[in-house]
């Protein structure tokens, strides 16, 4: 990699001036003079970002780095195509990055380096790599940063191992969605995709551009081809350096699932074969290229385990006032049919995000991707309903709502004509609904968010006789926007019962787990008798209480079971129920 250019670089440099300079873990000071009036501040997985559309359409979010630049960093100066193809150097390696230089602008410009996301894309490992890192995959724009700025503060392990990265700038999204066949990704796989979770993965639709200082120097493939070294010396020189970033990087809590010696940049000196290094022998280098780079497994346990007692502290105490006094600026306080929400938008795919409670530090926990991703287990065979442990080691089970869509009740049913009538409740119904019922004789599941998809779906498909999204249409969101728009798919989010919020903020074990009615009899935990009793009991409780399931079935019940691996019975001898489906549940009207 050439570094012979007289122009300032916005990446790190590999020398080590006073106070640390372009090559500090500290994010920049200083801010920007003239923003465009739109600019917003948003923190996205605890990193502070500054939003601002872009005079194309699309969106550029700002680091700390990149503000003082966010001129430089605007499409036009940088990406406009006659200046990009004219400009750009194609960088060797197997994803679509350039090095590119920005116009010049009061006198200065910027050396970029412009990757393009590959997040959602299969990971080309070899046959080793795959074989342990059997589940790797692209982070996201936003986790990618999310985890180079953690790596960059150096908060962790040893205080005298510094890895040198490149300044990570912003994250550009442009205006347009790529279609199937542009993707370079297989139509039938996207296809089972969507047929499998309709909308989850969609977002790899959109493209997402990072931007990275340039940083001087030369990768270790270069150094061995400027040195003319043979077969022998340059695998040693390969293994020599990847071995010490390797090493350095584990010693931090840190790894790269594909580390290359083309990921490496180092400074060789003139006229021999030796490389710098600093002032205490270490060798200078500096590493490229994140979108493969994880924690360690213990490193990963730790920040799970941080992150989850955060989430199970913050979550006992949701609905409480006064849990955070003030909203962050991209965050806005909502309330539909009651129930108070925290909004937001969901950066990384264009969707929307209502988290329910008062408290803006659970916003975070629920971003897609932060769970979209993760494995999940089915839990309906006629559903779309799934169990997943997110990457804050959070238990979920998200649905996708058939708001819209026509029962498929067969005519048979004694409450056919009830069921067509009444249609599927909006997820926004069935949070009210859950927590409703939650105050009274019948327990529930916990809600916990609702997720509108960015994609837009064929909302045409969707005619019932009692249309939601008409019903509604009077809901905004705080941005004054529908709330329900029949072109997006709707995911609810909701608690995996292992006990309730506030036994688990004081005491996180598995305390409990859950089982529905219907395998609780196939496991012989029940008889005939006591599943007919239990429908028949919830029945007559719901409608105690004002409420009625239009299609109660054994799956729409819960049991507990304890640490004992027995059943958890109520005090007459009964099975503890809680009630875990809200689609087909209406308030009964009062008698005339």
């Amino acid at each position: 990699m050439d570094s012979r250019s007289p122009d300032a670089p916005a990446g790190a440099d590999l020398k080590s001036p006073p106070g640390g300079g372009l090559v500090s873990g500290a994010p920049v000071a200083r801010g920007a003079e003239g923003l465009p009036p739109d600019a917003s501040q948003v923190n996205l997985l605890d990193v502070d970002y500054v939003h601002c559309r872009t005079g194309d359409g699309g969106d550029l979010y700002l680091t700390s780095y990149g503000l003082p630049f966010w001129q430089h960093l605007q499409p036009e100066n940088w990406y406009a195509r006659e200046w990009f193809e004219a400009k750009r150097q194609r960088l060797v390696g197997t994803s679509v990055v350039y090095k590119v230089p920005t116009r010049s602008l009061r006198g200065r410009r910027l050396h970029l380096v412009v990757k393009w996301s590959r997040v959602g894309e299969e990971v080309p490992l070899d046959t080793l790599t795959i074989n342990k890192f059997i589940n790797a995959e692209f982070n996201s724009p936003f986790e990618e940063f999310s985890l180079l700025m953690e790596l960059r503060s150096r908060e962790t392990g040893p205080g005298g191992i510094r890895i040198r990265t490149q300044r990570p700038l912003a994250i550009y999204v442009p205006p347009e969605r790529l279609q199937l066949w542009q993707t370079g990704r297989s139509e039938s796989k996207i296809a089972a995709k969507i047929k499998r979770a309709p909308g989850v993965e969609l977002d790899i639709l959109r493209q997402y551009v990072v931007l990275y200082g340039w940083i001087r120097g030369f990768d270790v493939v270069d150094v061995a081809d400027l040195w003319k070294l043979g077969p022998n010396e340059r695998e040693e020189l390969y293994a020599r350096t990847t071995s010490l970033v390797n090493h350095e990087l584990g010693q931090k809590g840190y790894r790269v699932v594909d580390m290359k010696p083309a990921h490496i940049i180092v400074r060789p000196k003139e006229g021999r074969h030796s490389l710098s290094r600093d002032k205490n022998g270490q060798l200078l280098y500096a590493l490229v290229d994140y979108e493969l780079l994880v924690r360690t497994p213990d490193h990963e346990a730790a920040v799970r385990k941080v992150h989850r007692r955060h989430y199970l502290q913050h979550m006992a105490k949701r609905f409480e006032t006064g849990t955070d006094k003030s909203l962050p600026a991209h965050l806005k306080a909502a309330n539909v049919l009651g129930v108070d929400y925290v909004f937001g938008h969901a950066e990384s795919t264009g969707g929307l995000l209502w988290v329910v409670g008062r408290d803006p530090n659970l916003f975070n926990y629920f971003l897609p991707e932060r769970w979209r991703r993760t494995p999940k287990t089915a839990l309906s065979l006629t559903h779309q309903v799934f169990y997943t442990r997110t990457k804050d080691n959070i238990h979920l089970v998200w649905r996708i709502s058939r708001m819209g869509d026509t029962p498929a009740i067969p005519l048979s049913h004694p409450r056919f004509r009830d069921i067509r009538e009444h249609g599927y409740n909006s997820p926004f119904e069935e949070f009210t609904l859950a927590l409703r019922i939650g105050e009274g004789k019948v327990k529930t599941i916990y809600p916990r968010a609702i997720y509108m998809t960015g994609h837009r779906t064929d909302g045409a498909r969707r005619q019932v006789a009692n249309d939601r999204y008409a019903k509604f249409r009077h809901w905004r969101t705080p941005d004054q926007e529908p709330v329900l728009r029949q072109e997006h798919d709707y995911i609810t989010i909701w608690g995996f019962w292992n006990g309730p919020d506030e036994l688990l903020a004081a005491h996180d074990m598995q305390h409990f787990q859950g089982i529905n009615a219907e395998q609780a009899l196939r496991d012989r935990r029940i008889d005939q008798a006591t599943h007919q009793e239990l429908l028949e009991s919830t029945a007559a409780r719901l409608h105690h209480q004002g409420f009625e399931d239009l299609n109660l079935k054994p799956d729409h019940l819960l049991l507990s079971v304890g640490p004992d691996n027995l059943l958890v019975r109520n005090t007459l001898g009964k099975p503890e129920v809680r009630l875990c489906n809200f689609e087909l549940i209406r308030e009964l009207l009062p008698p005339r």
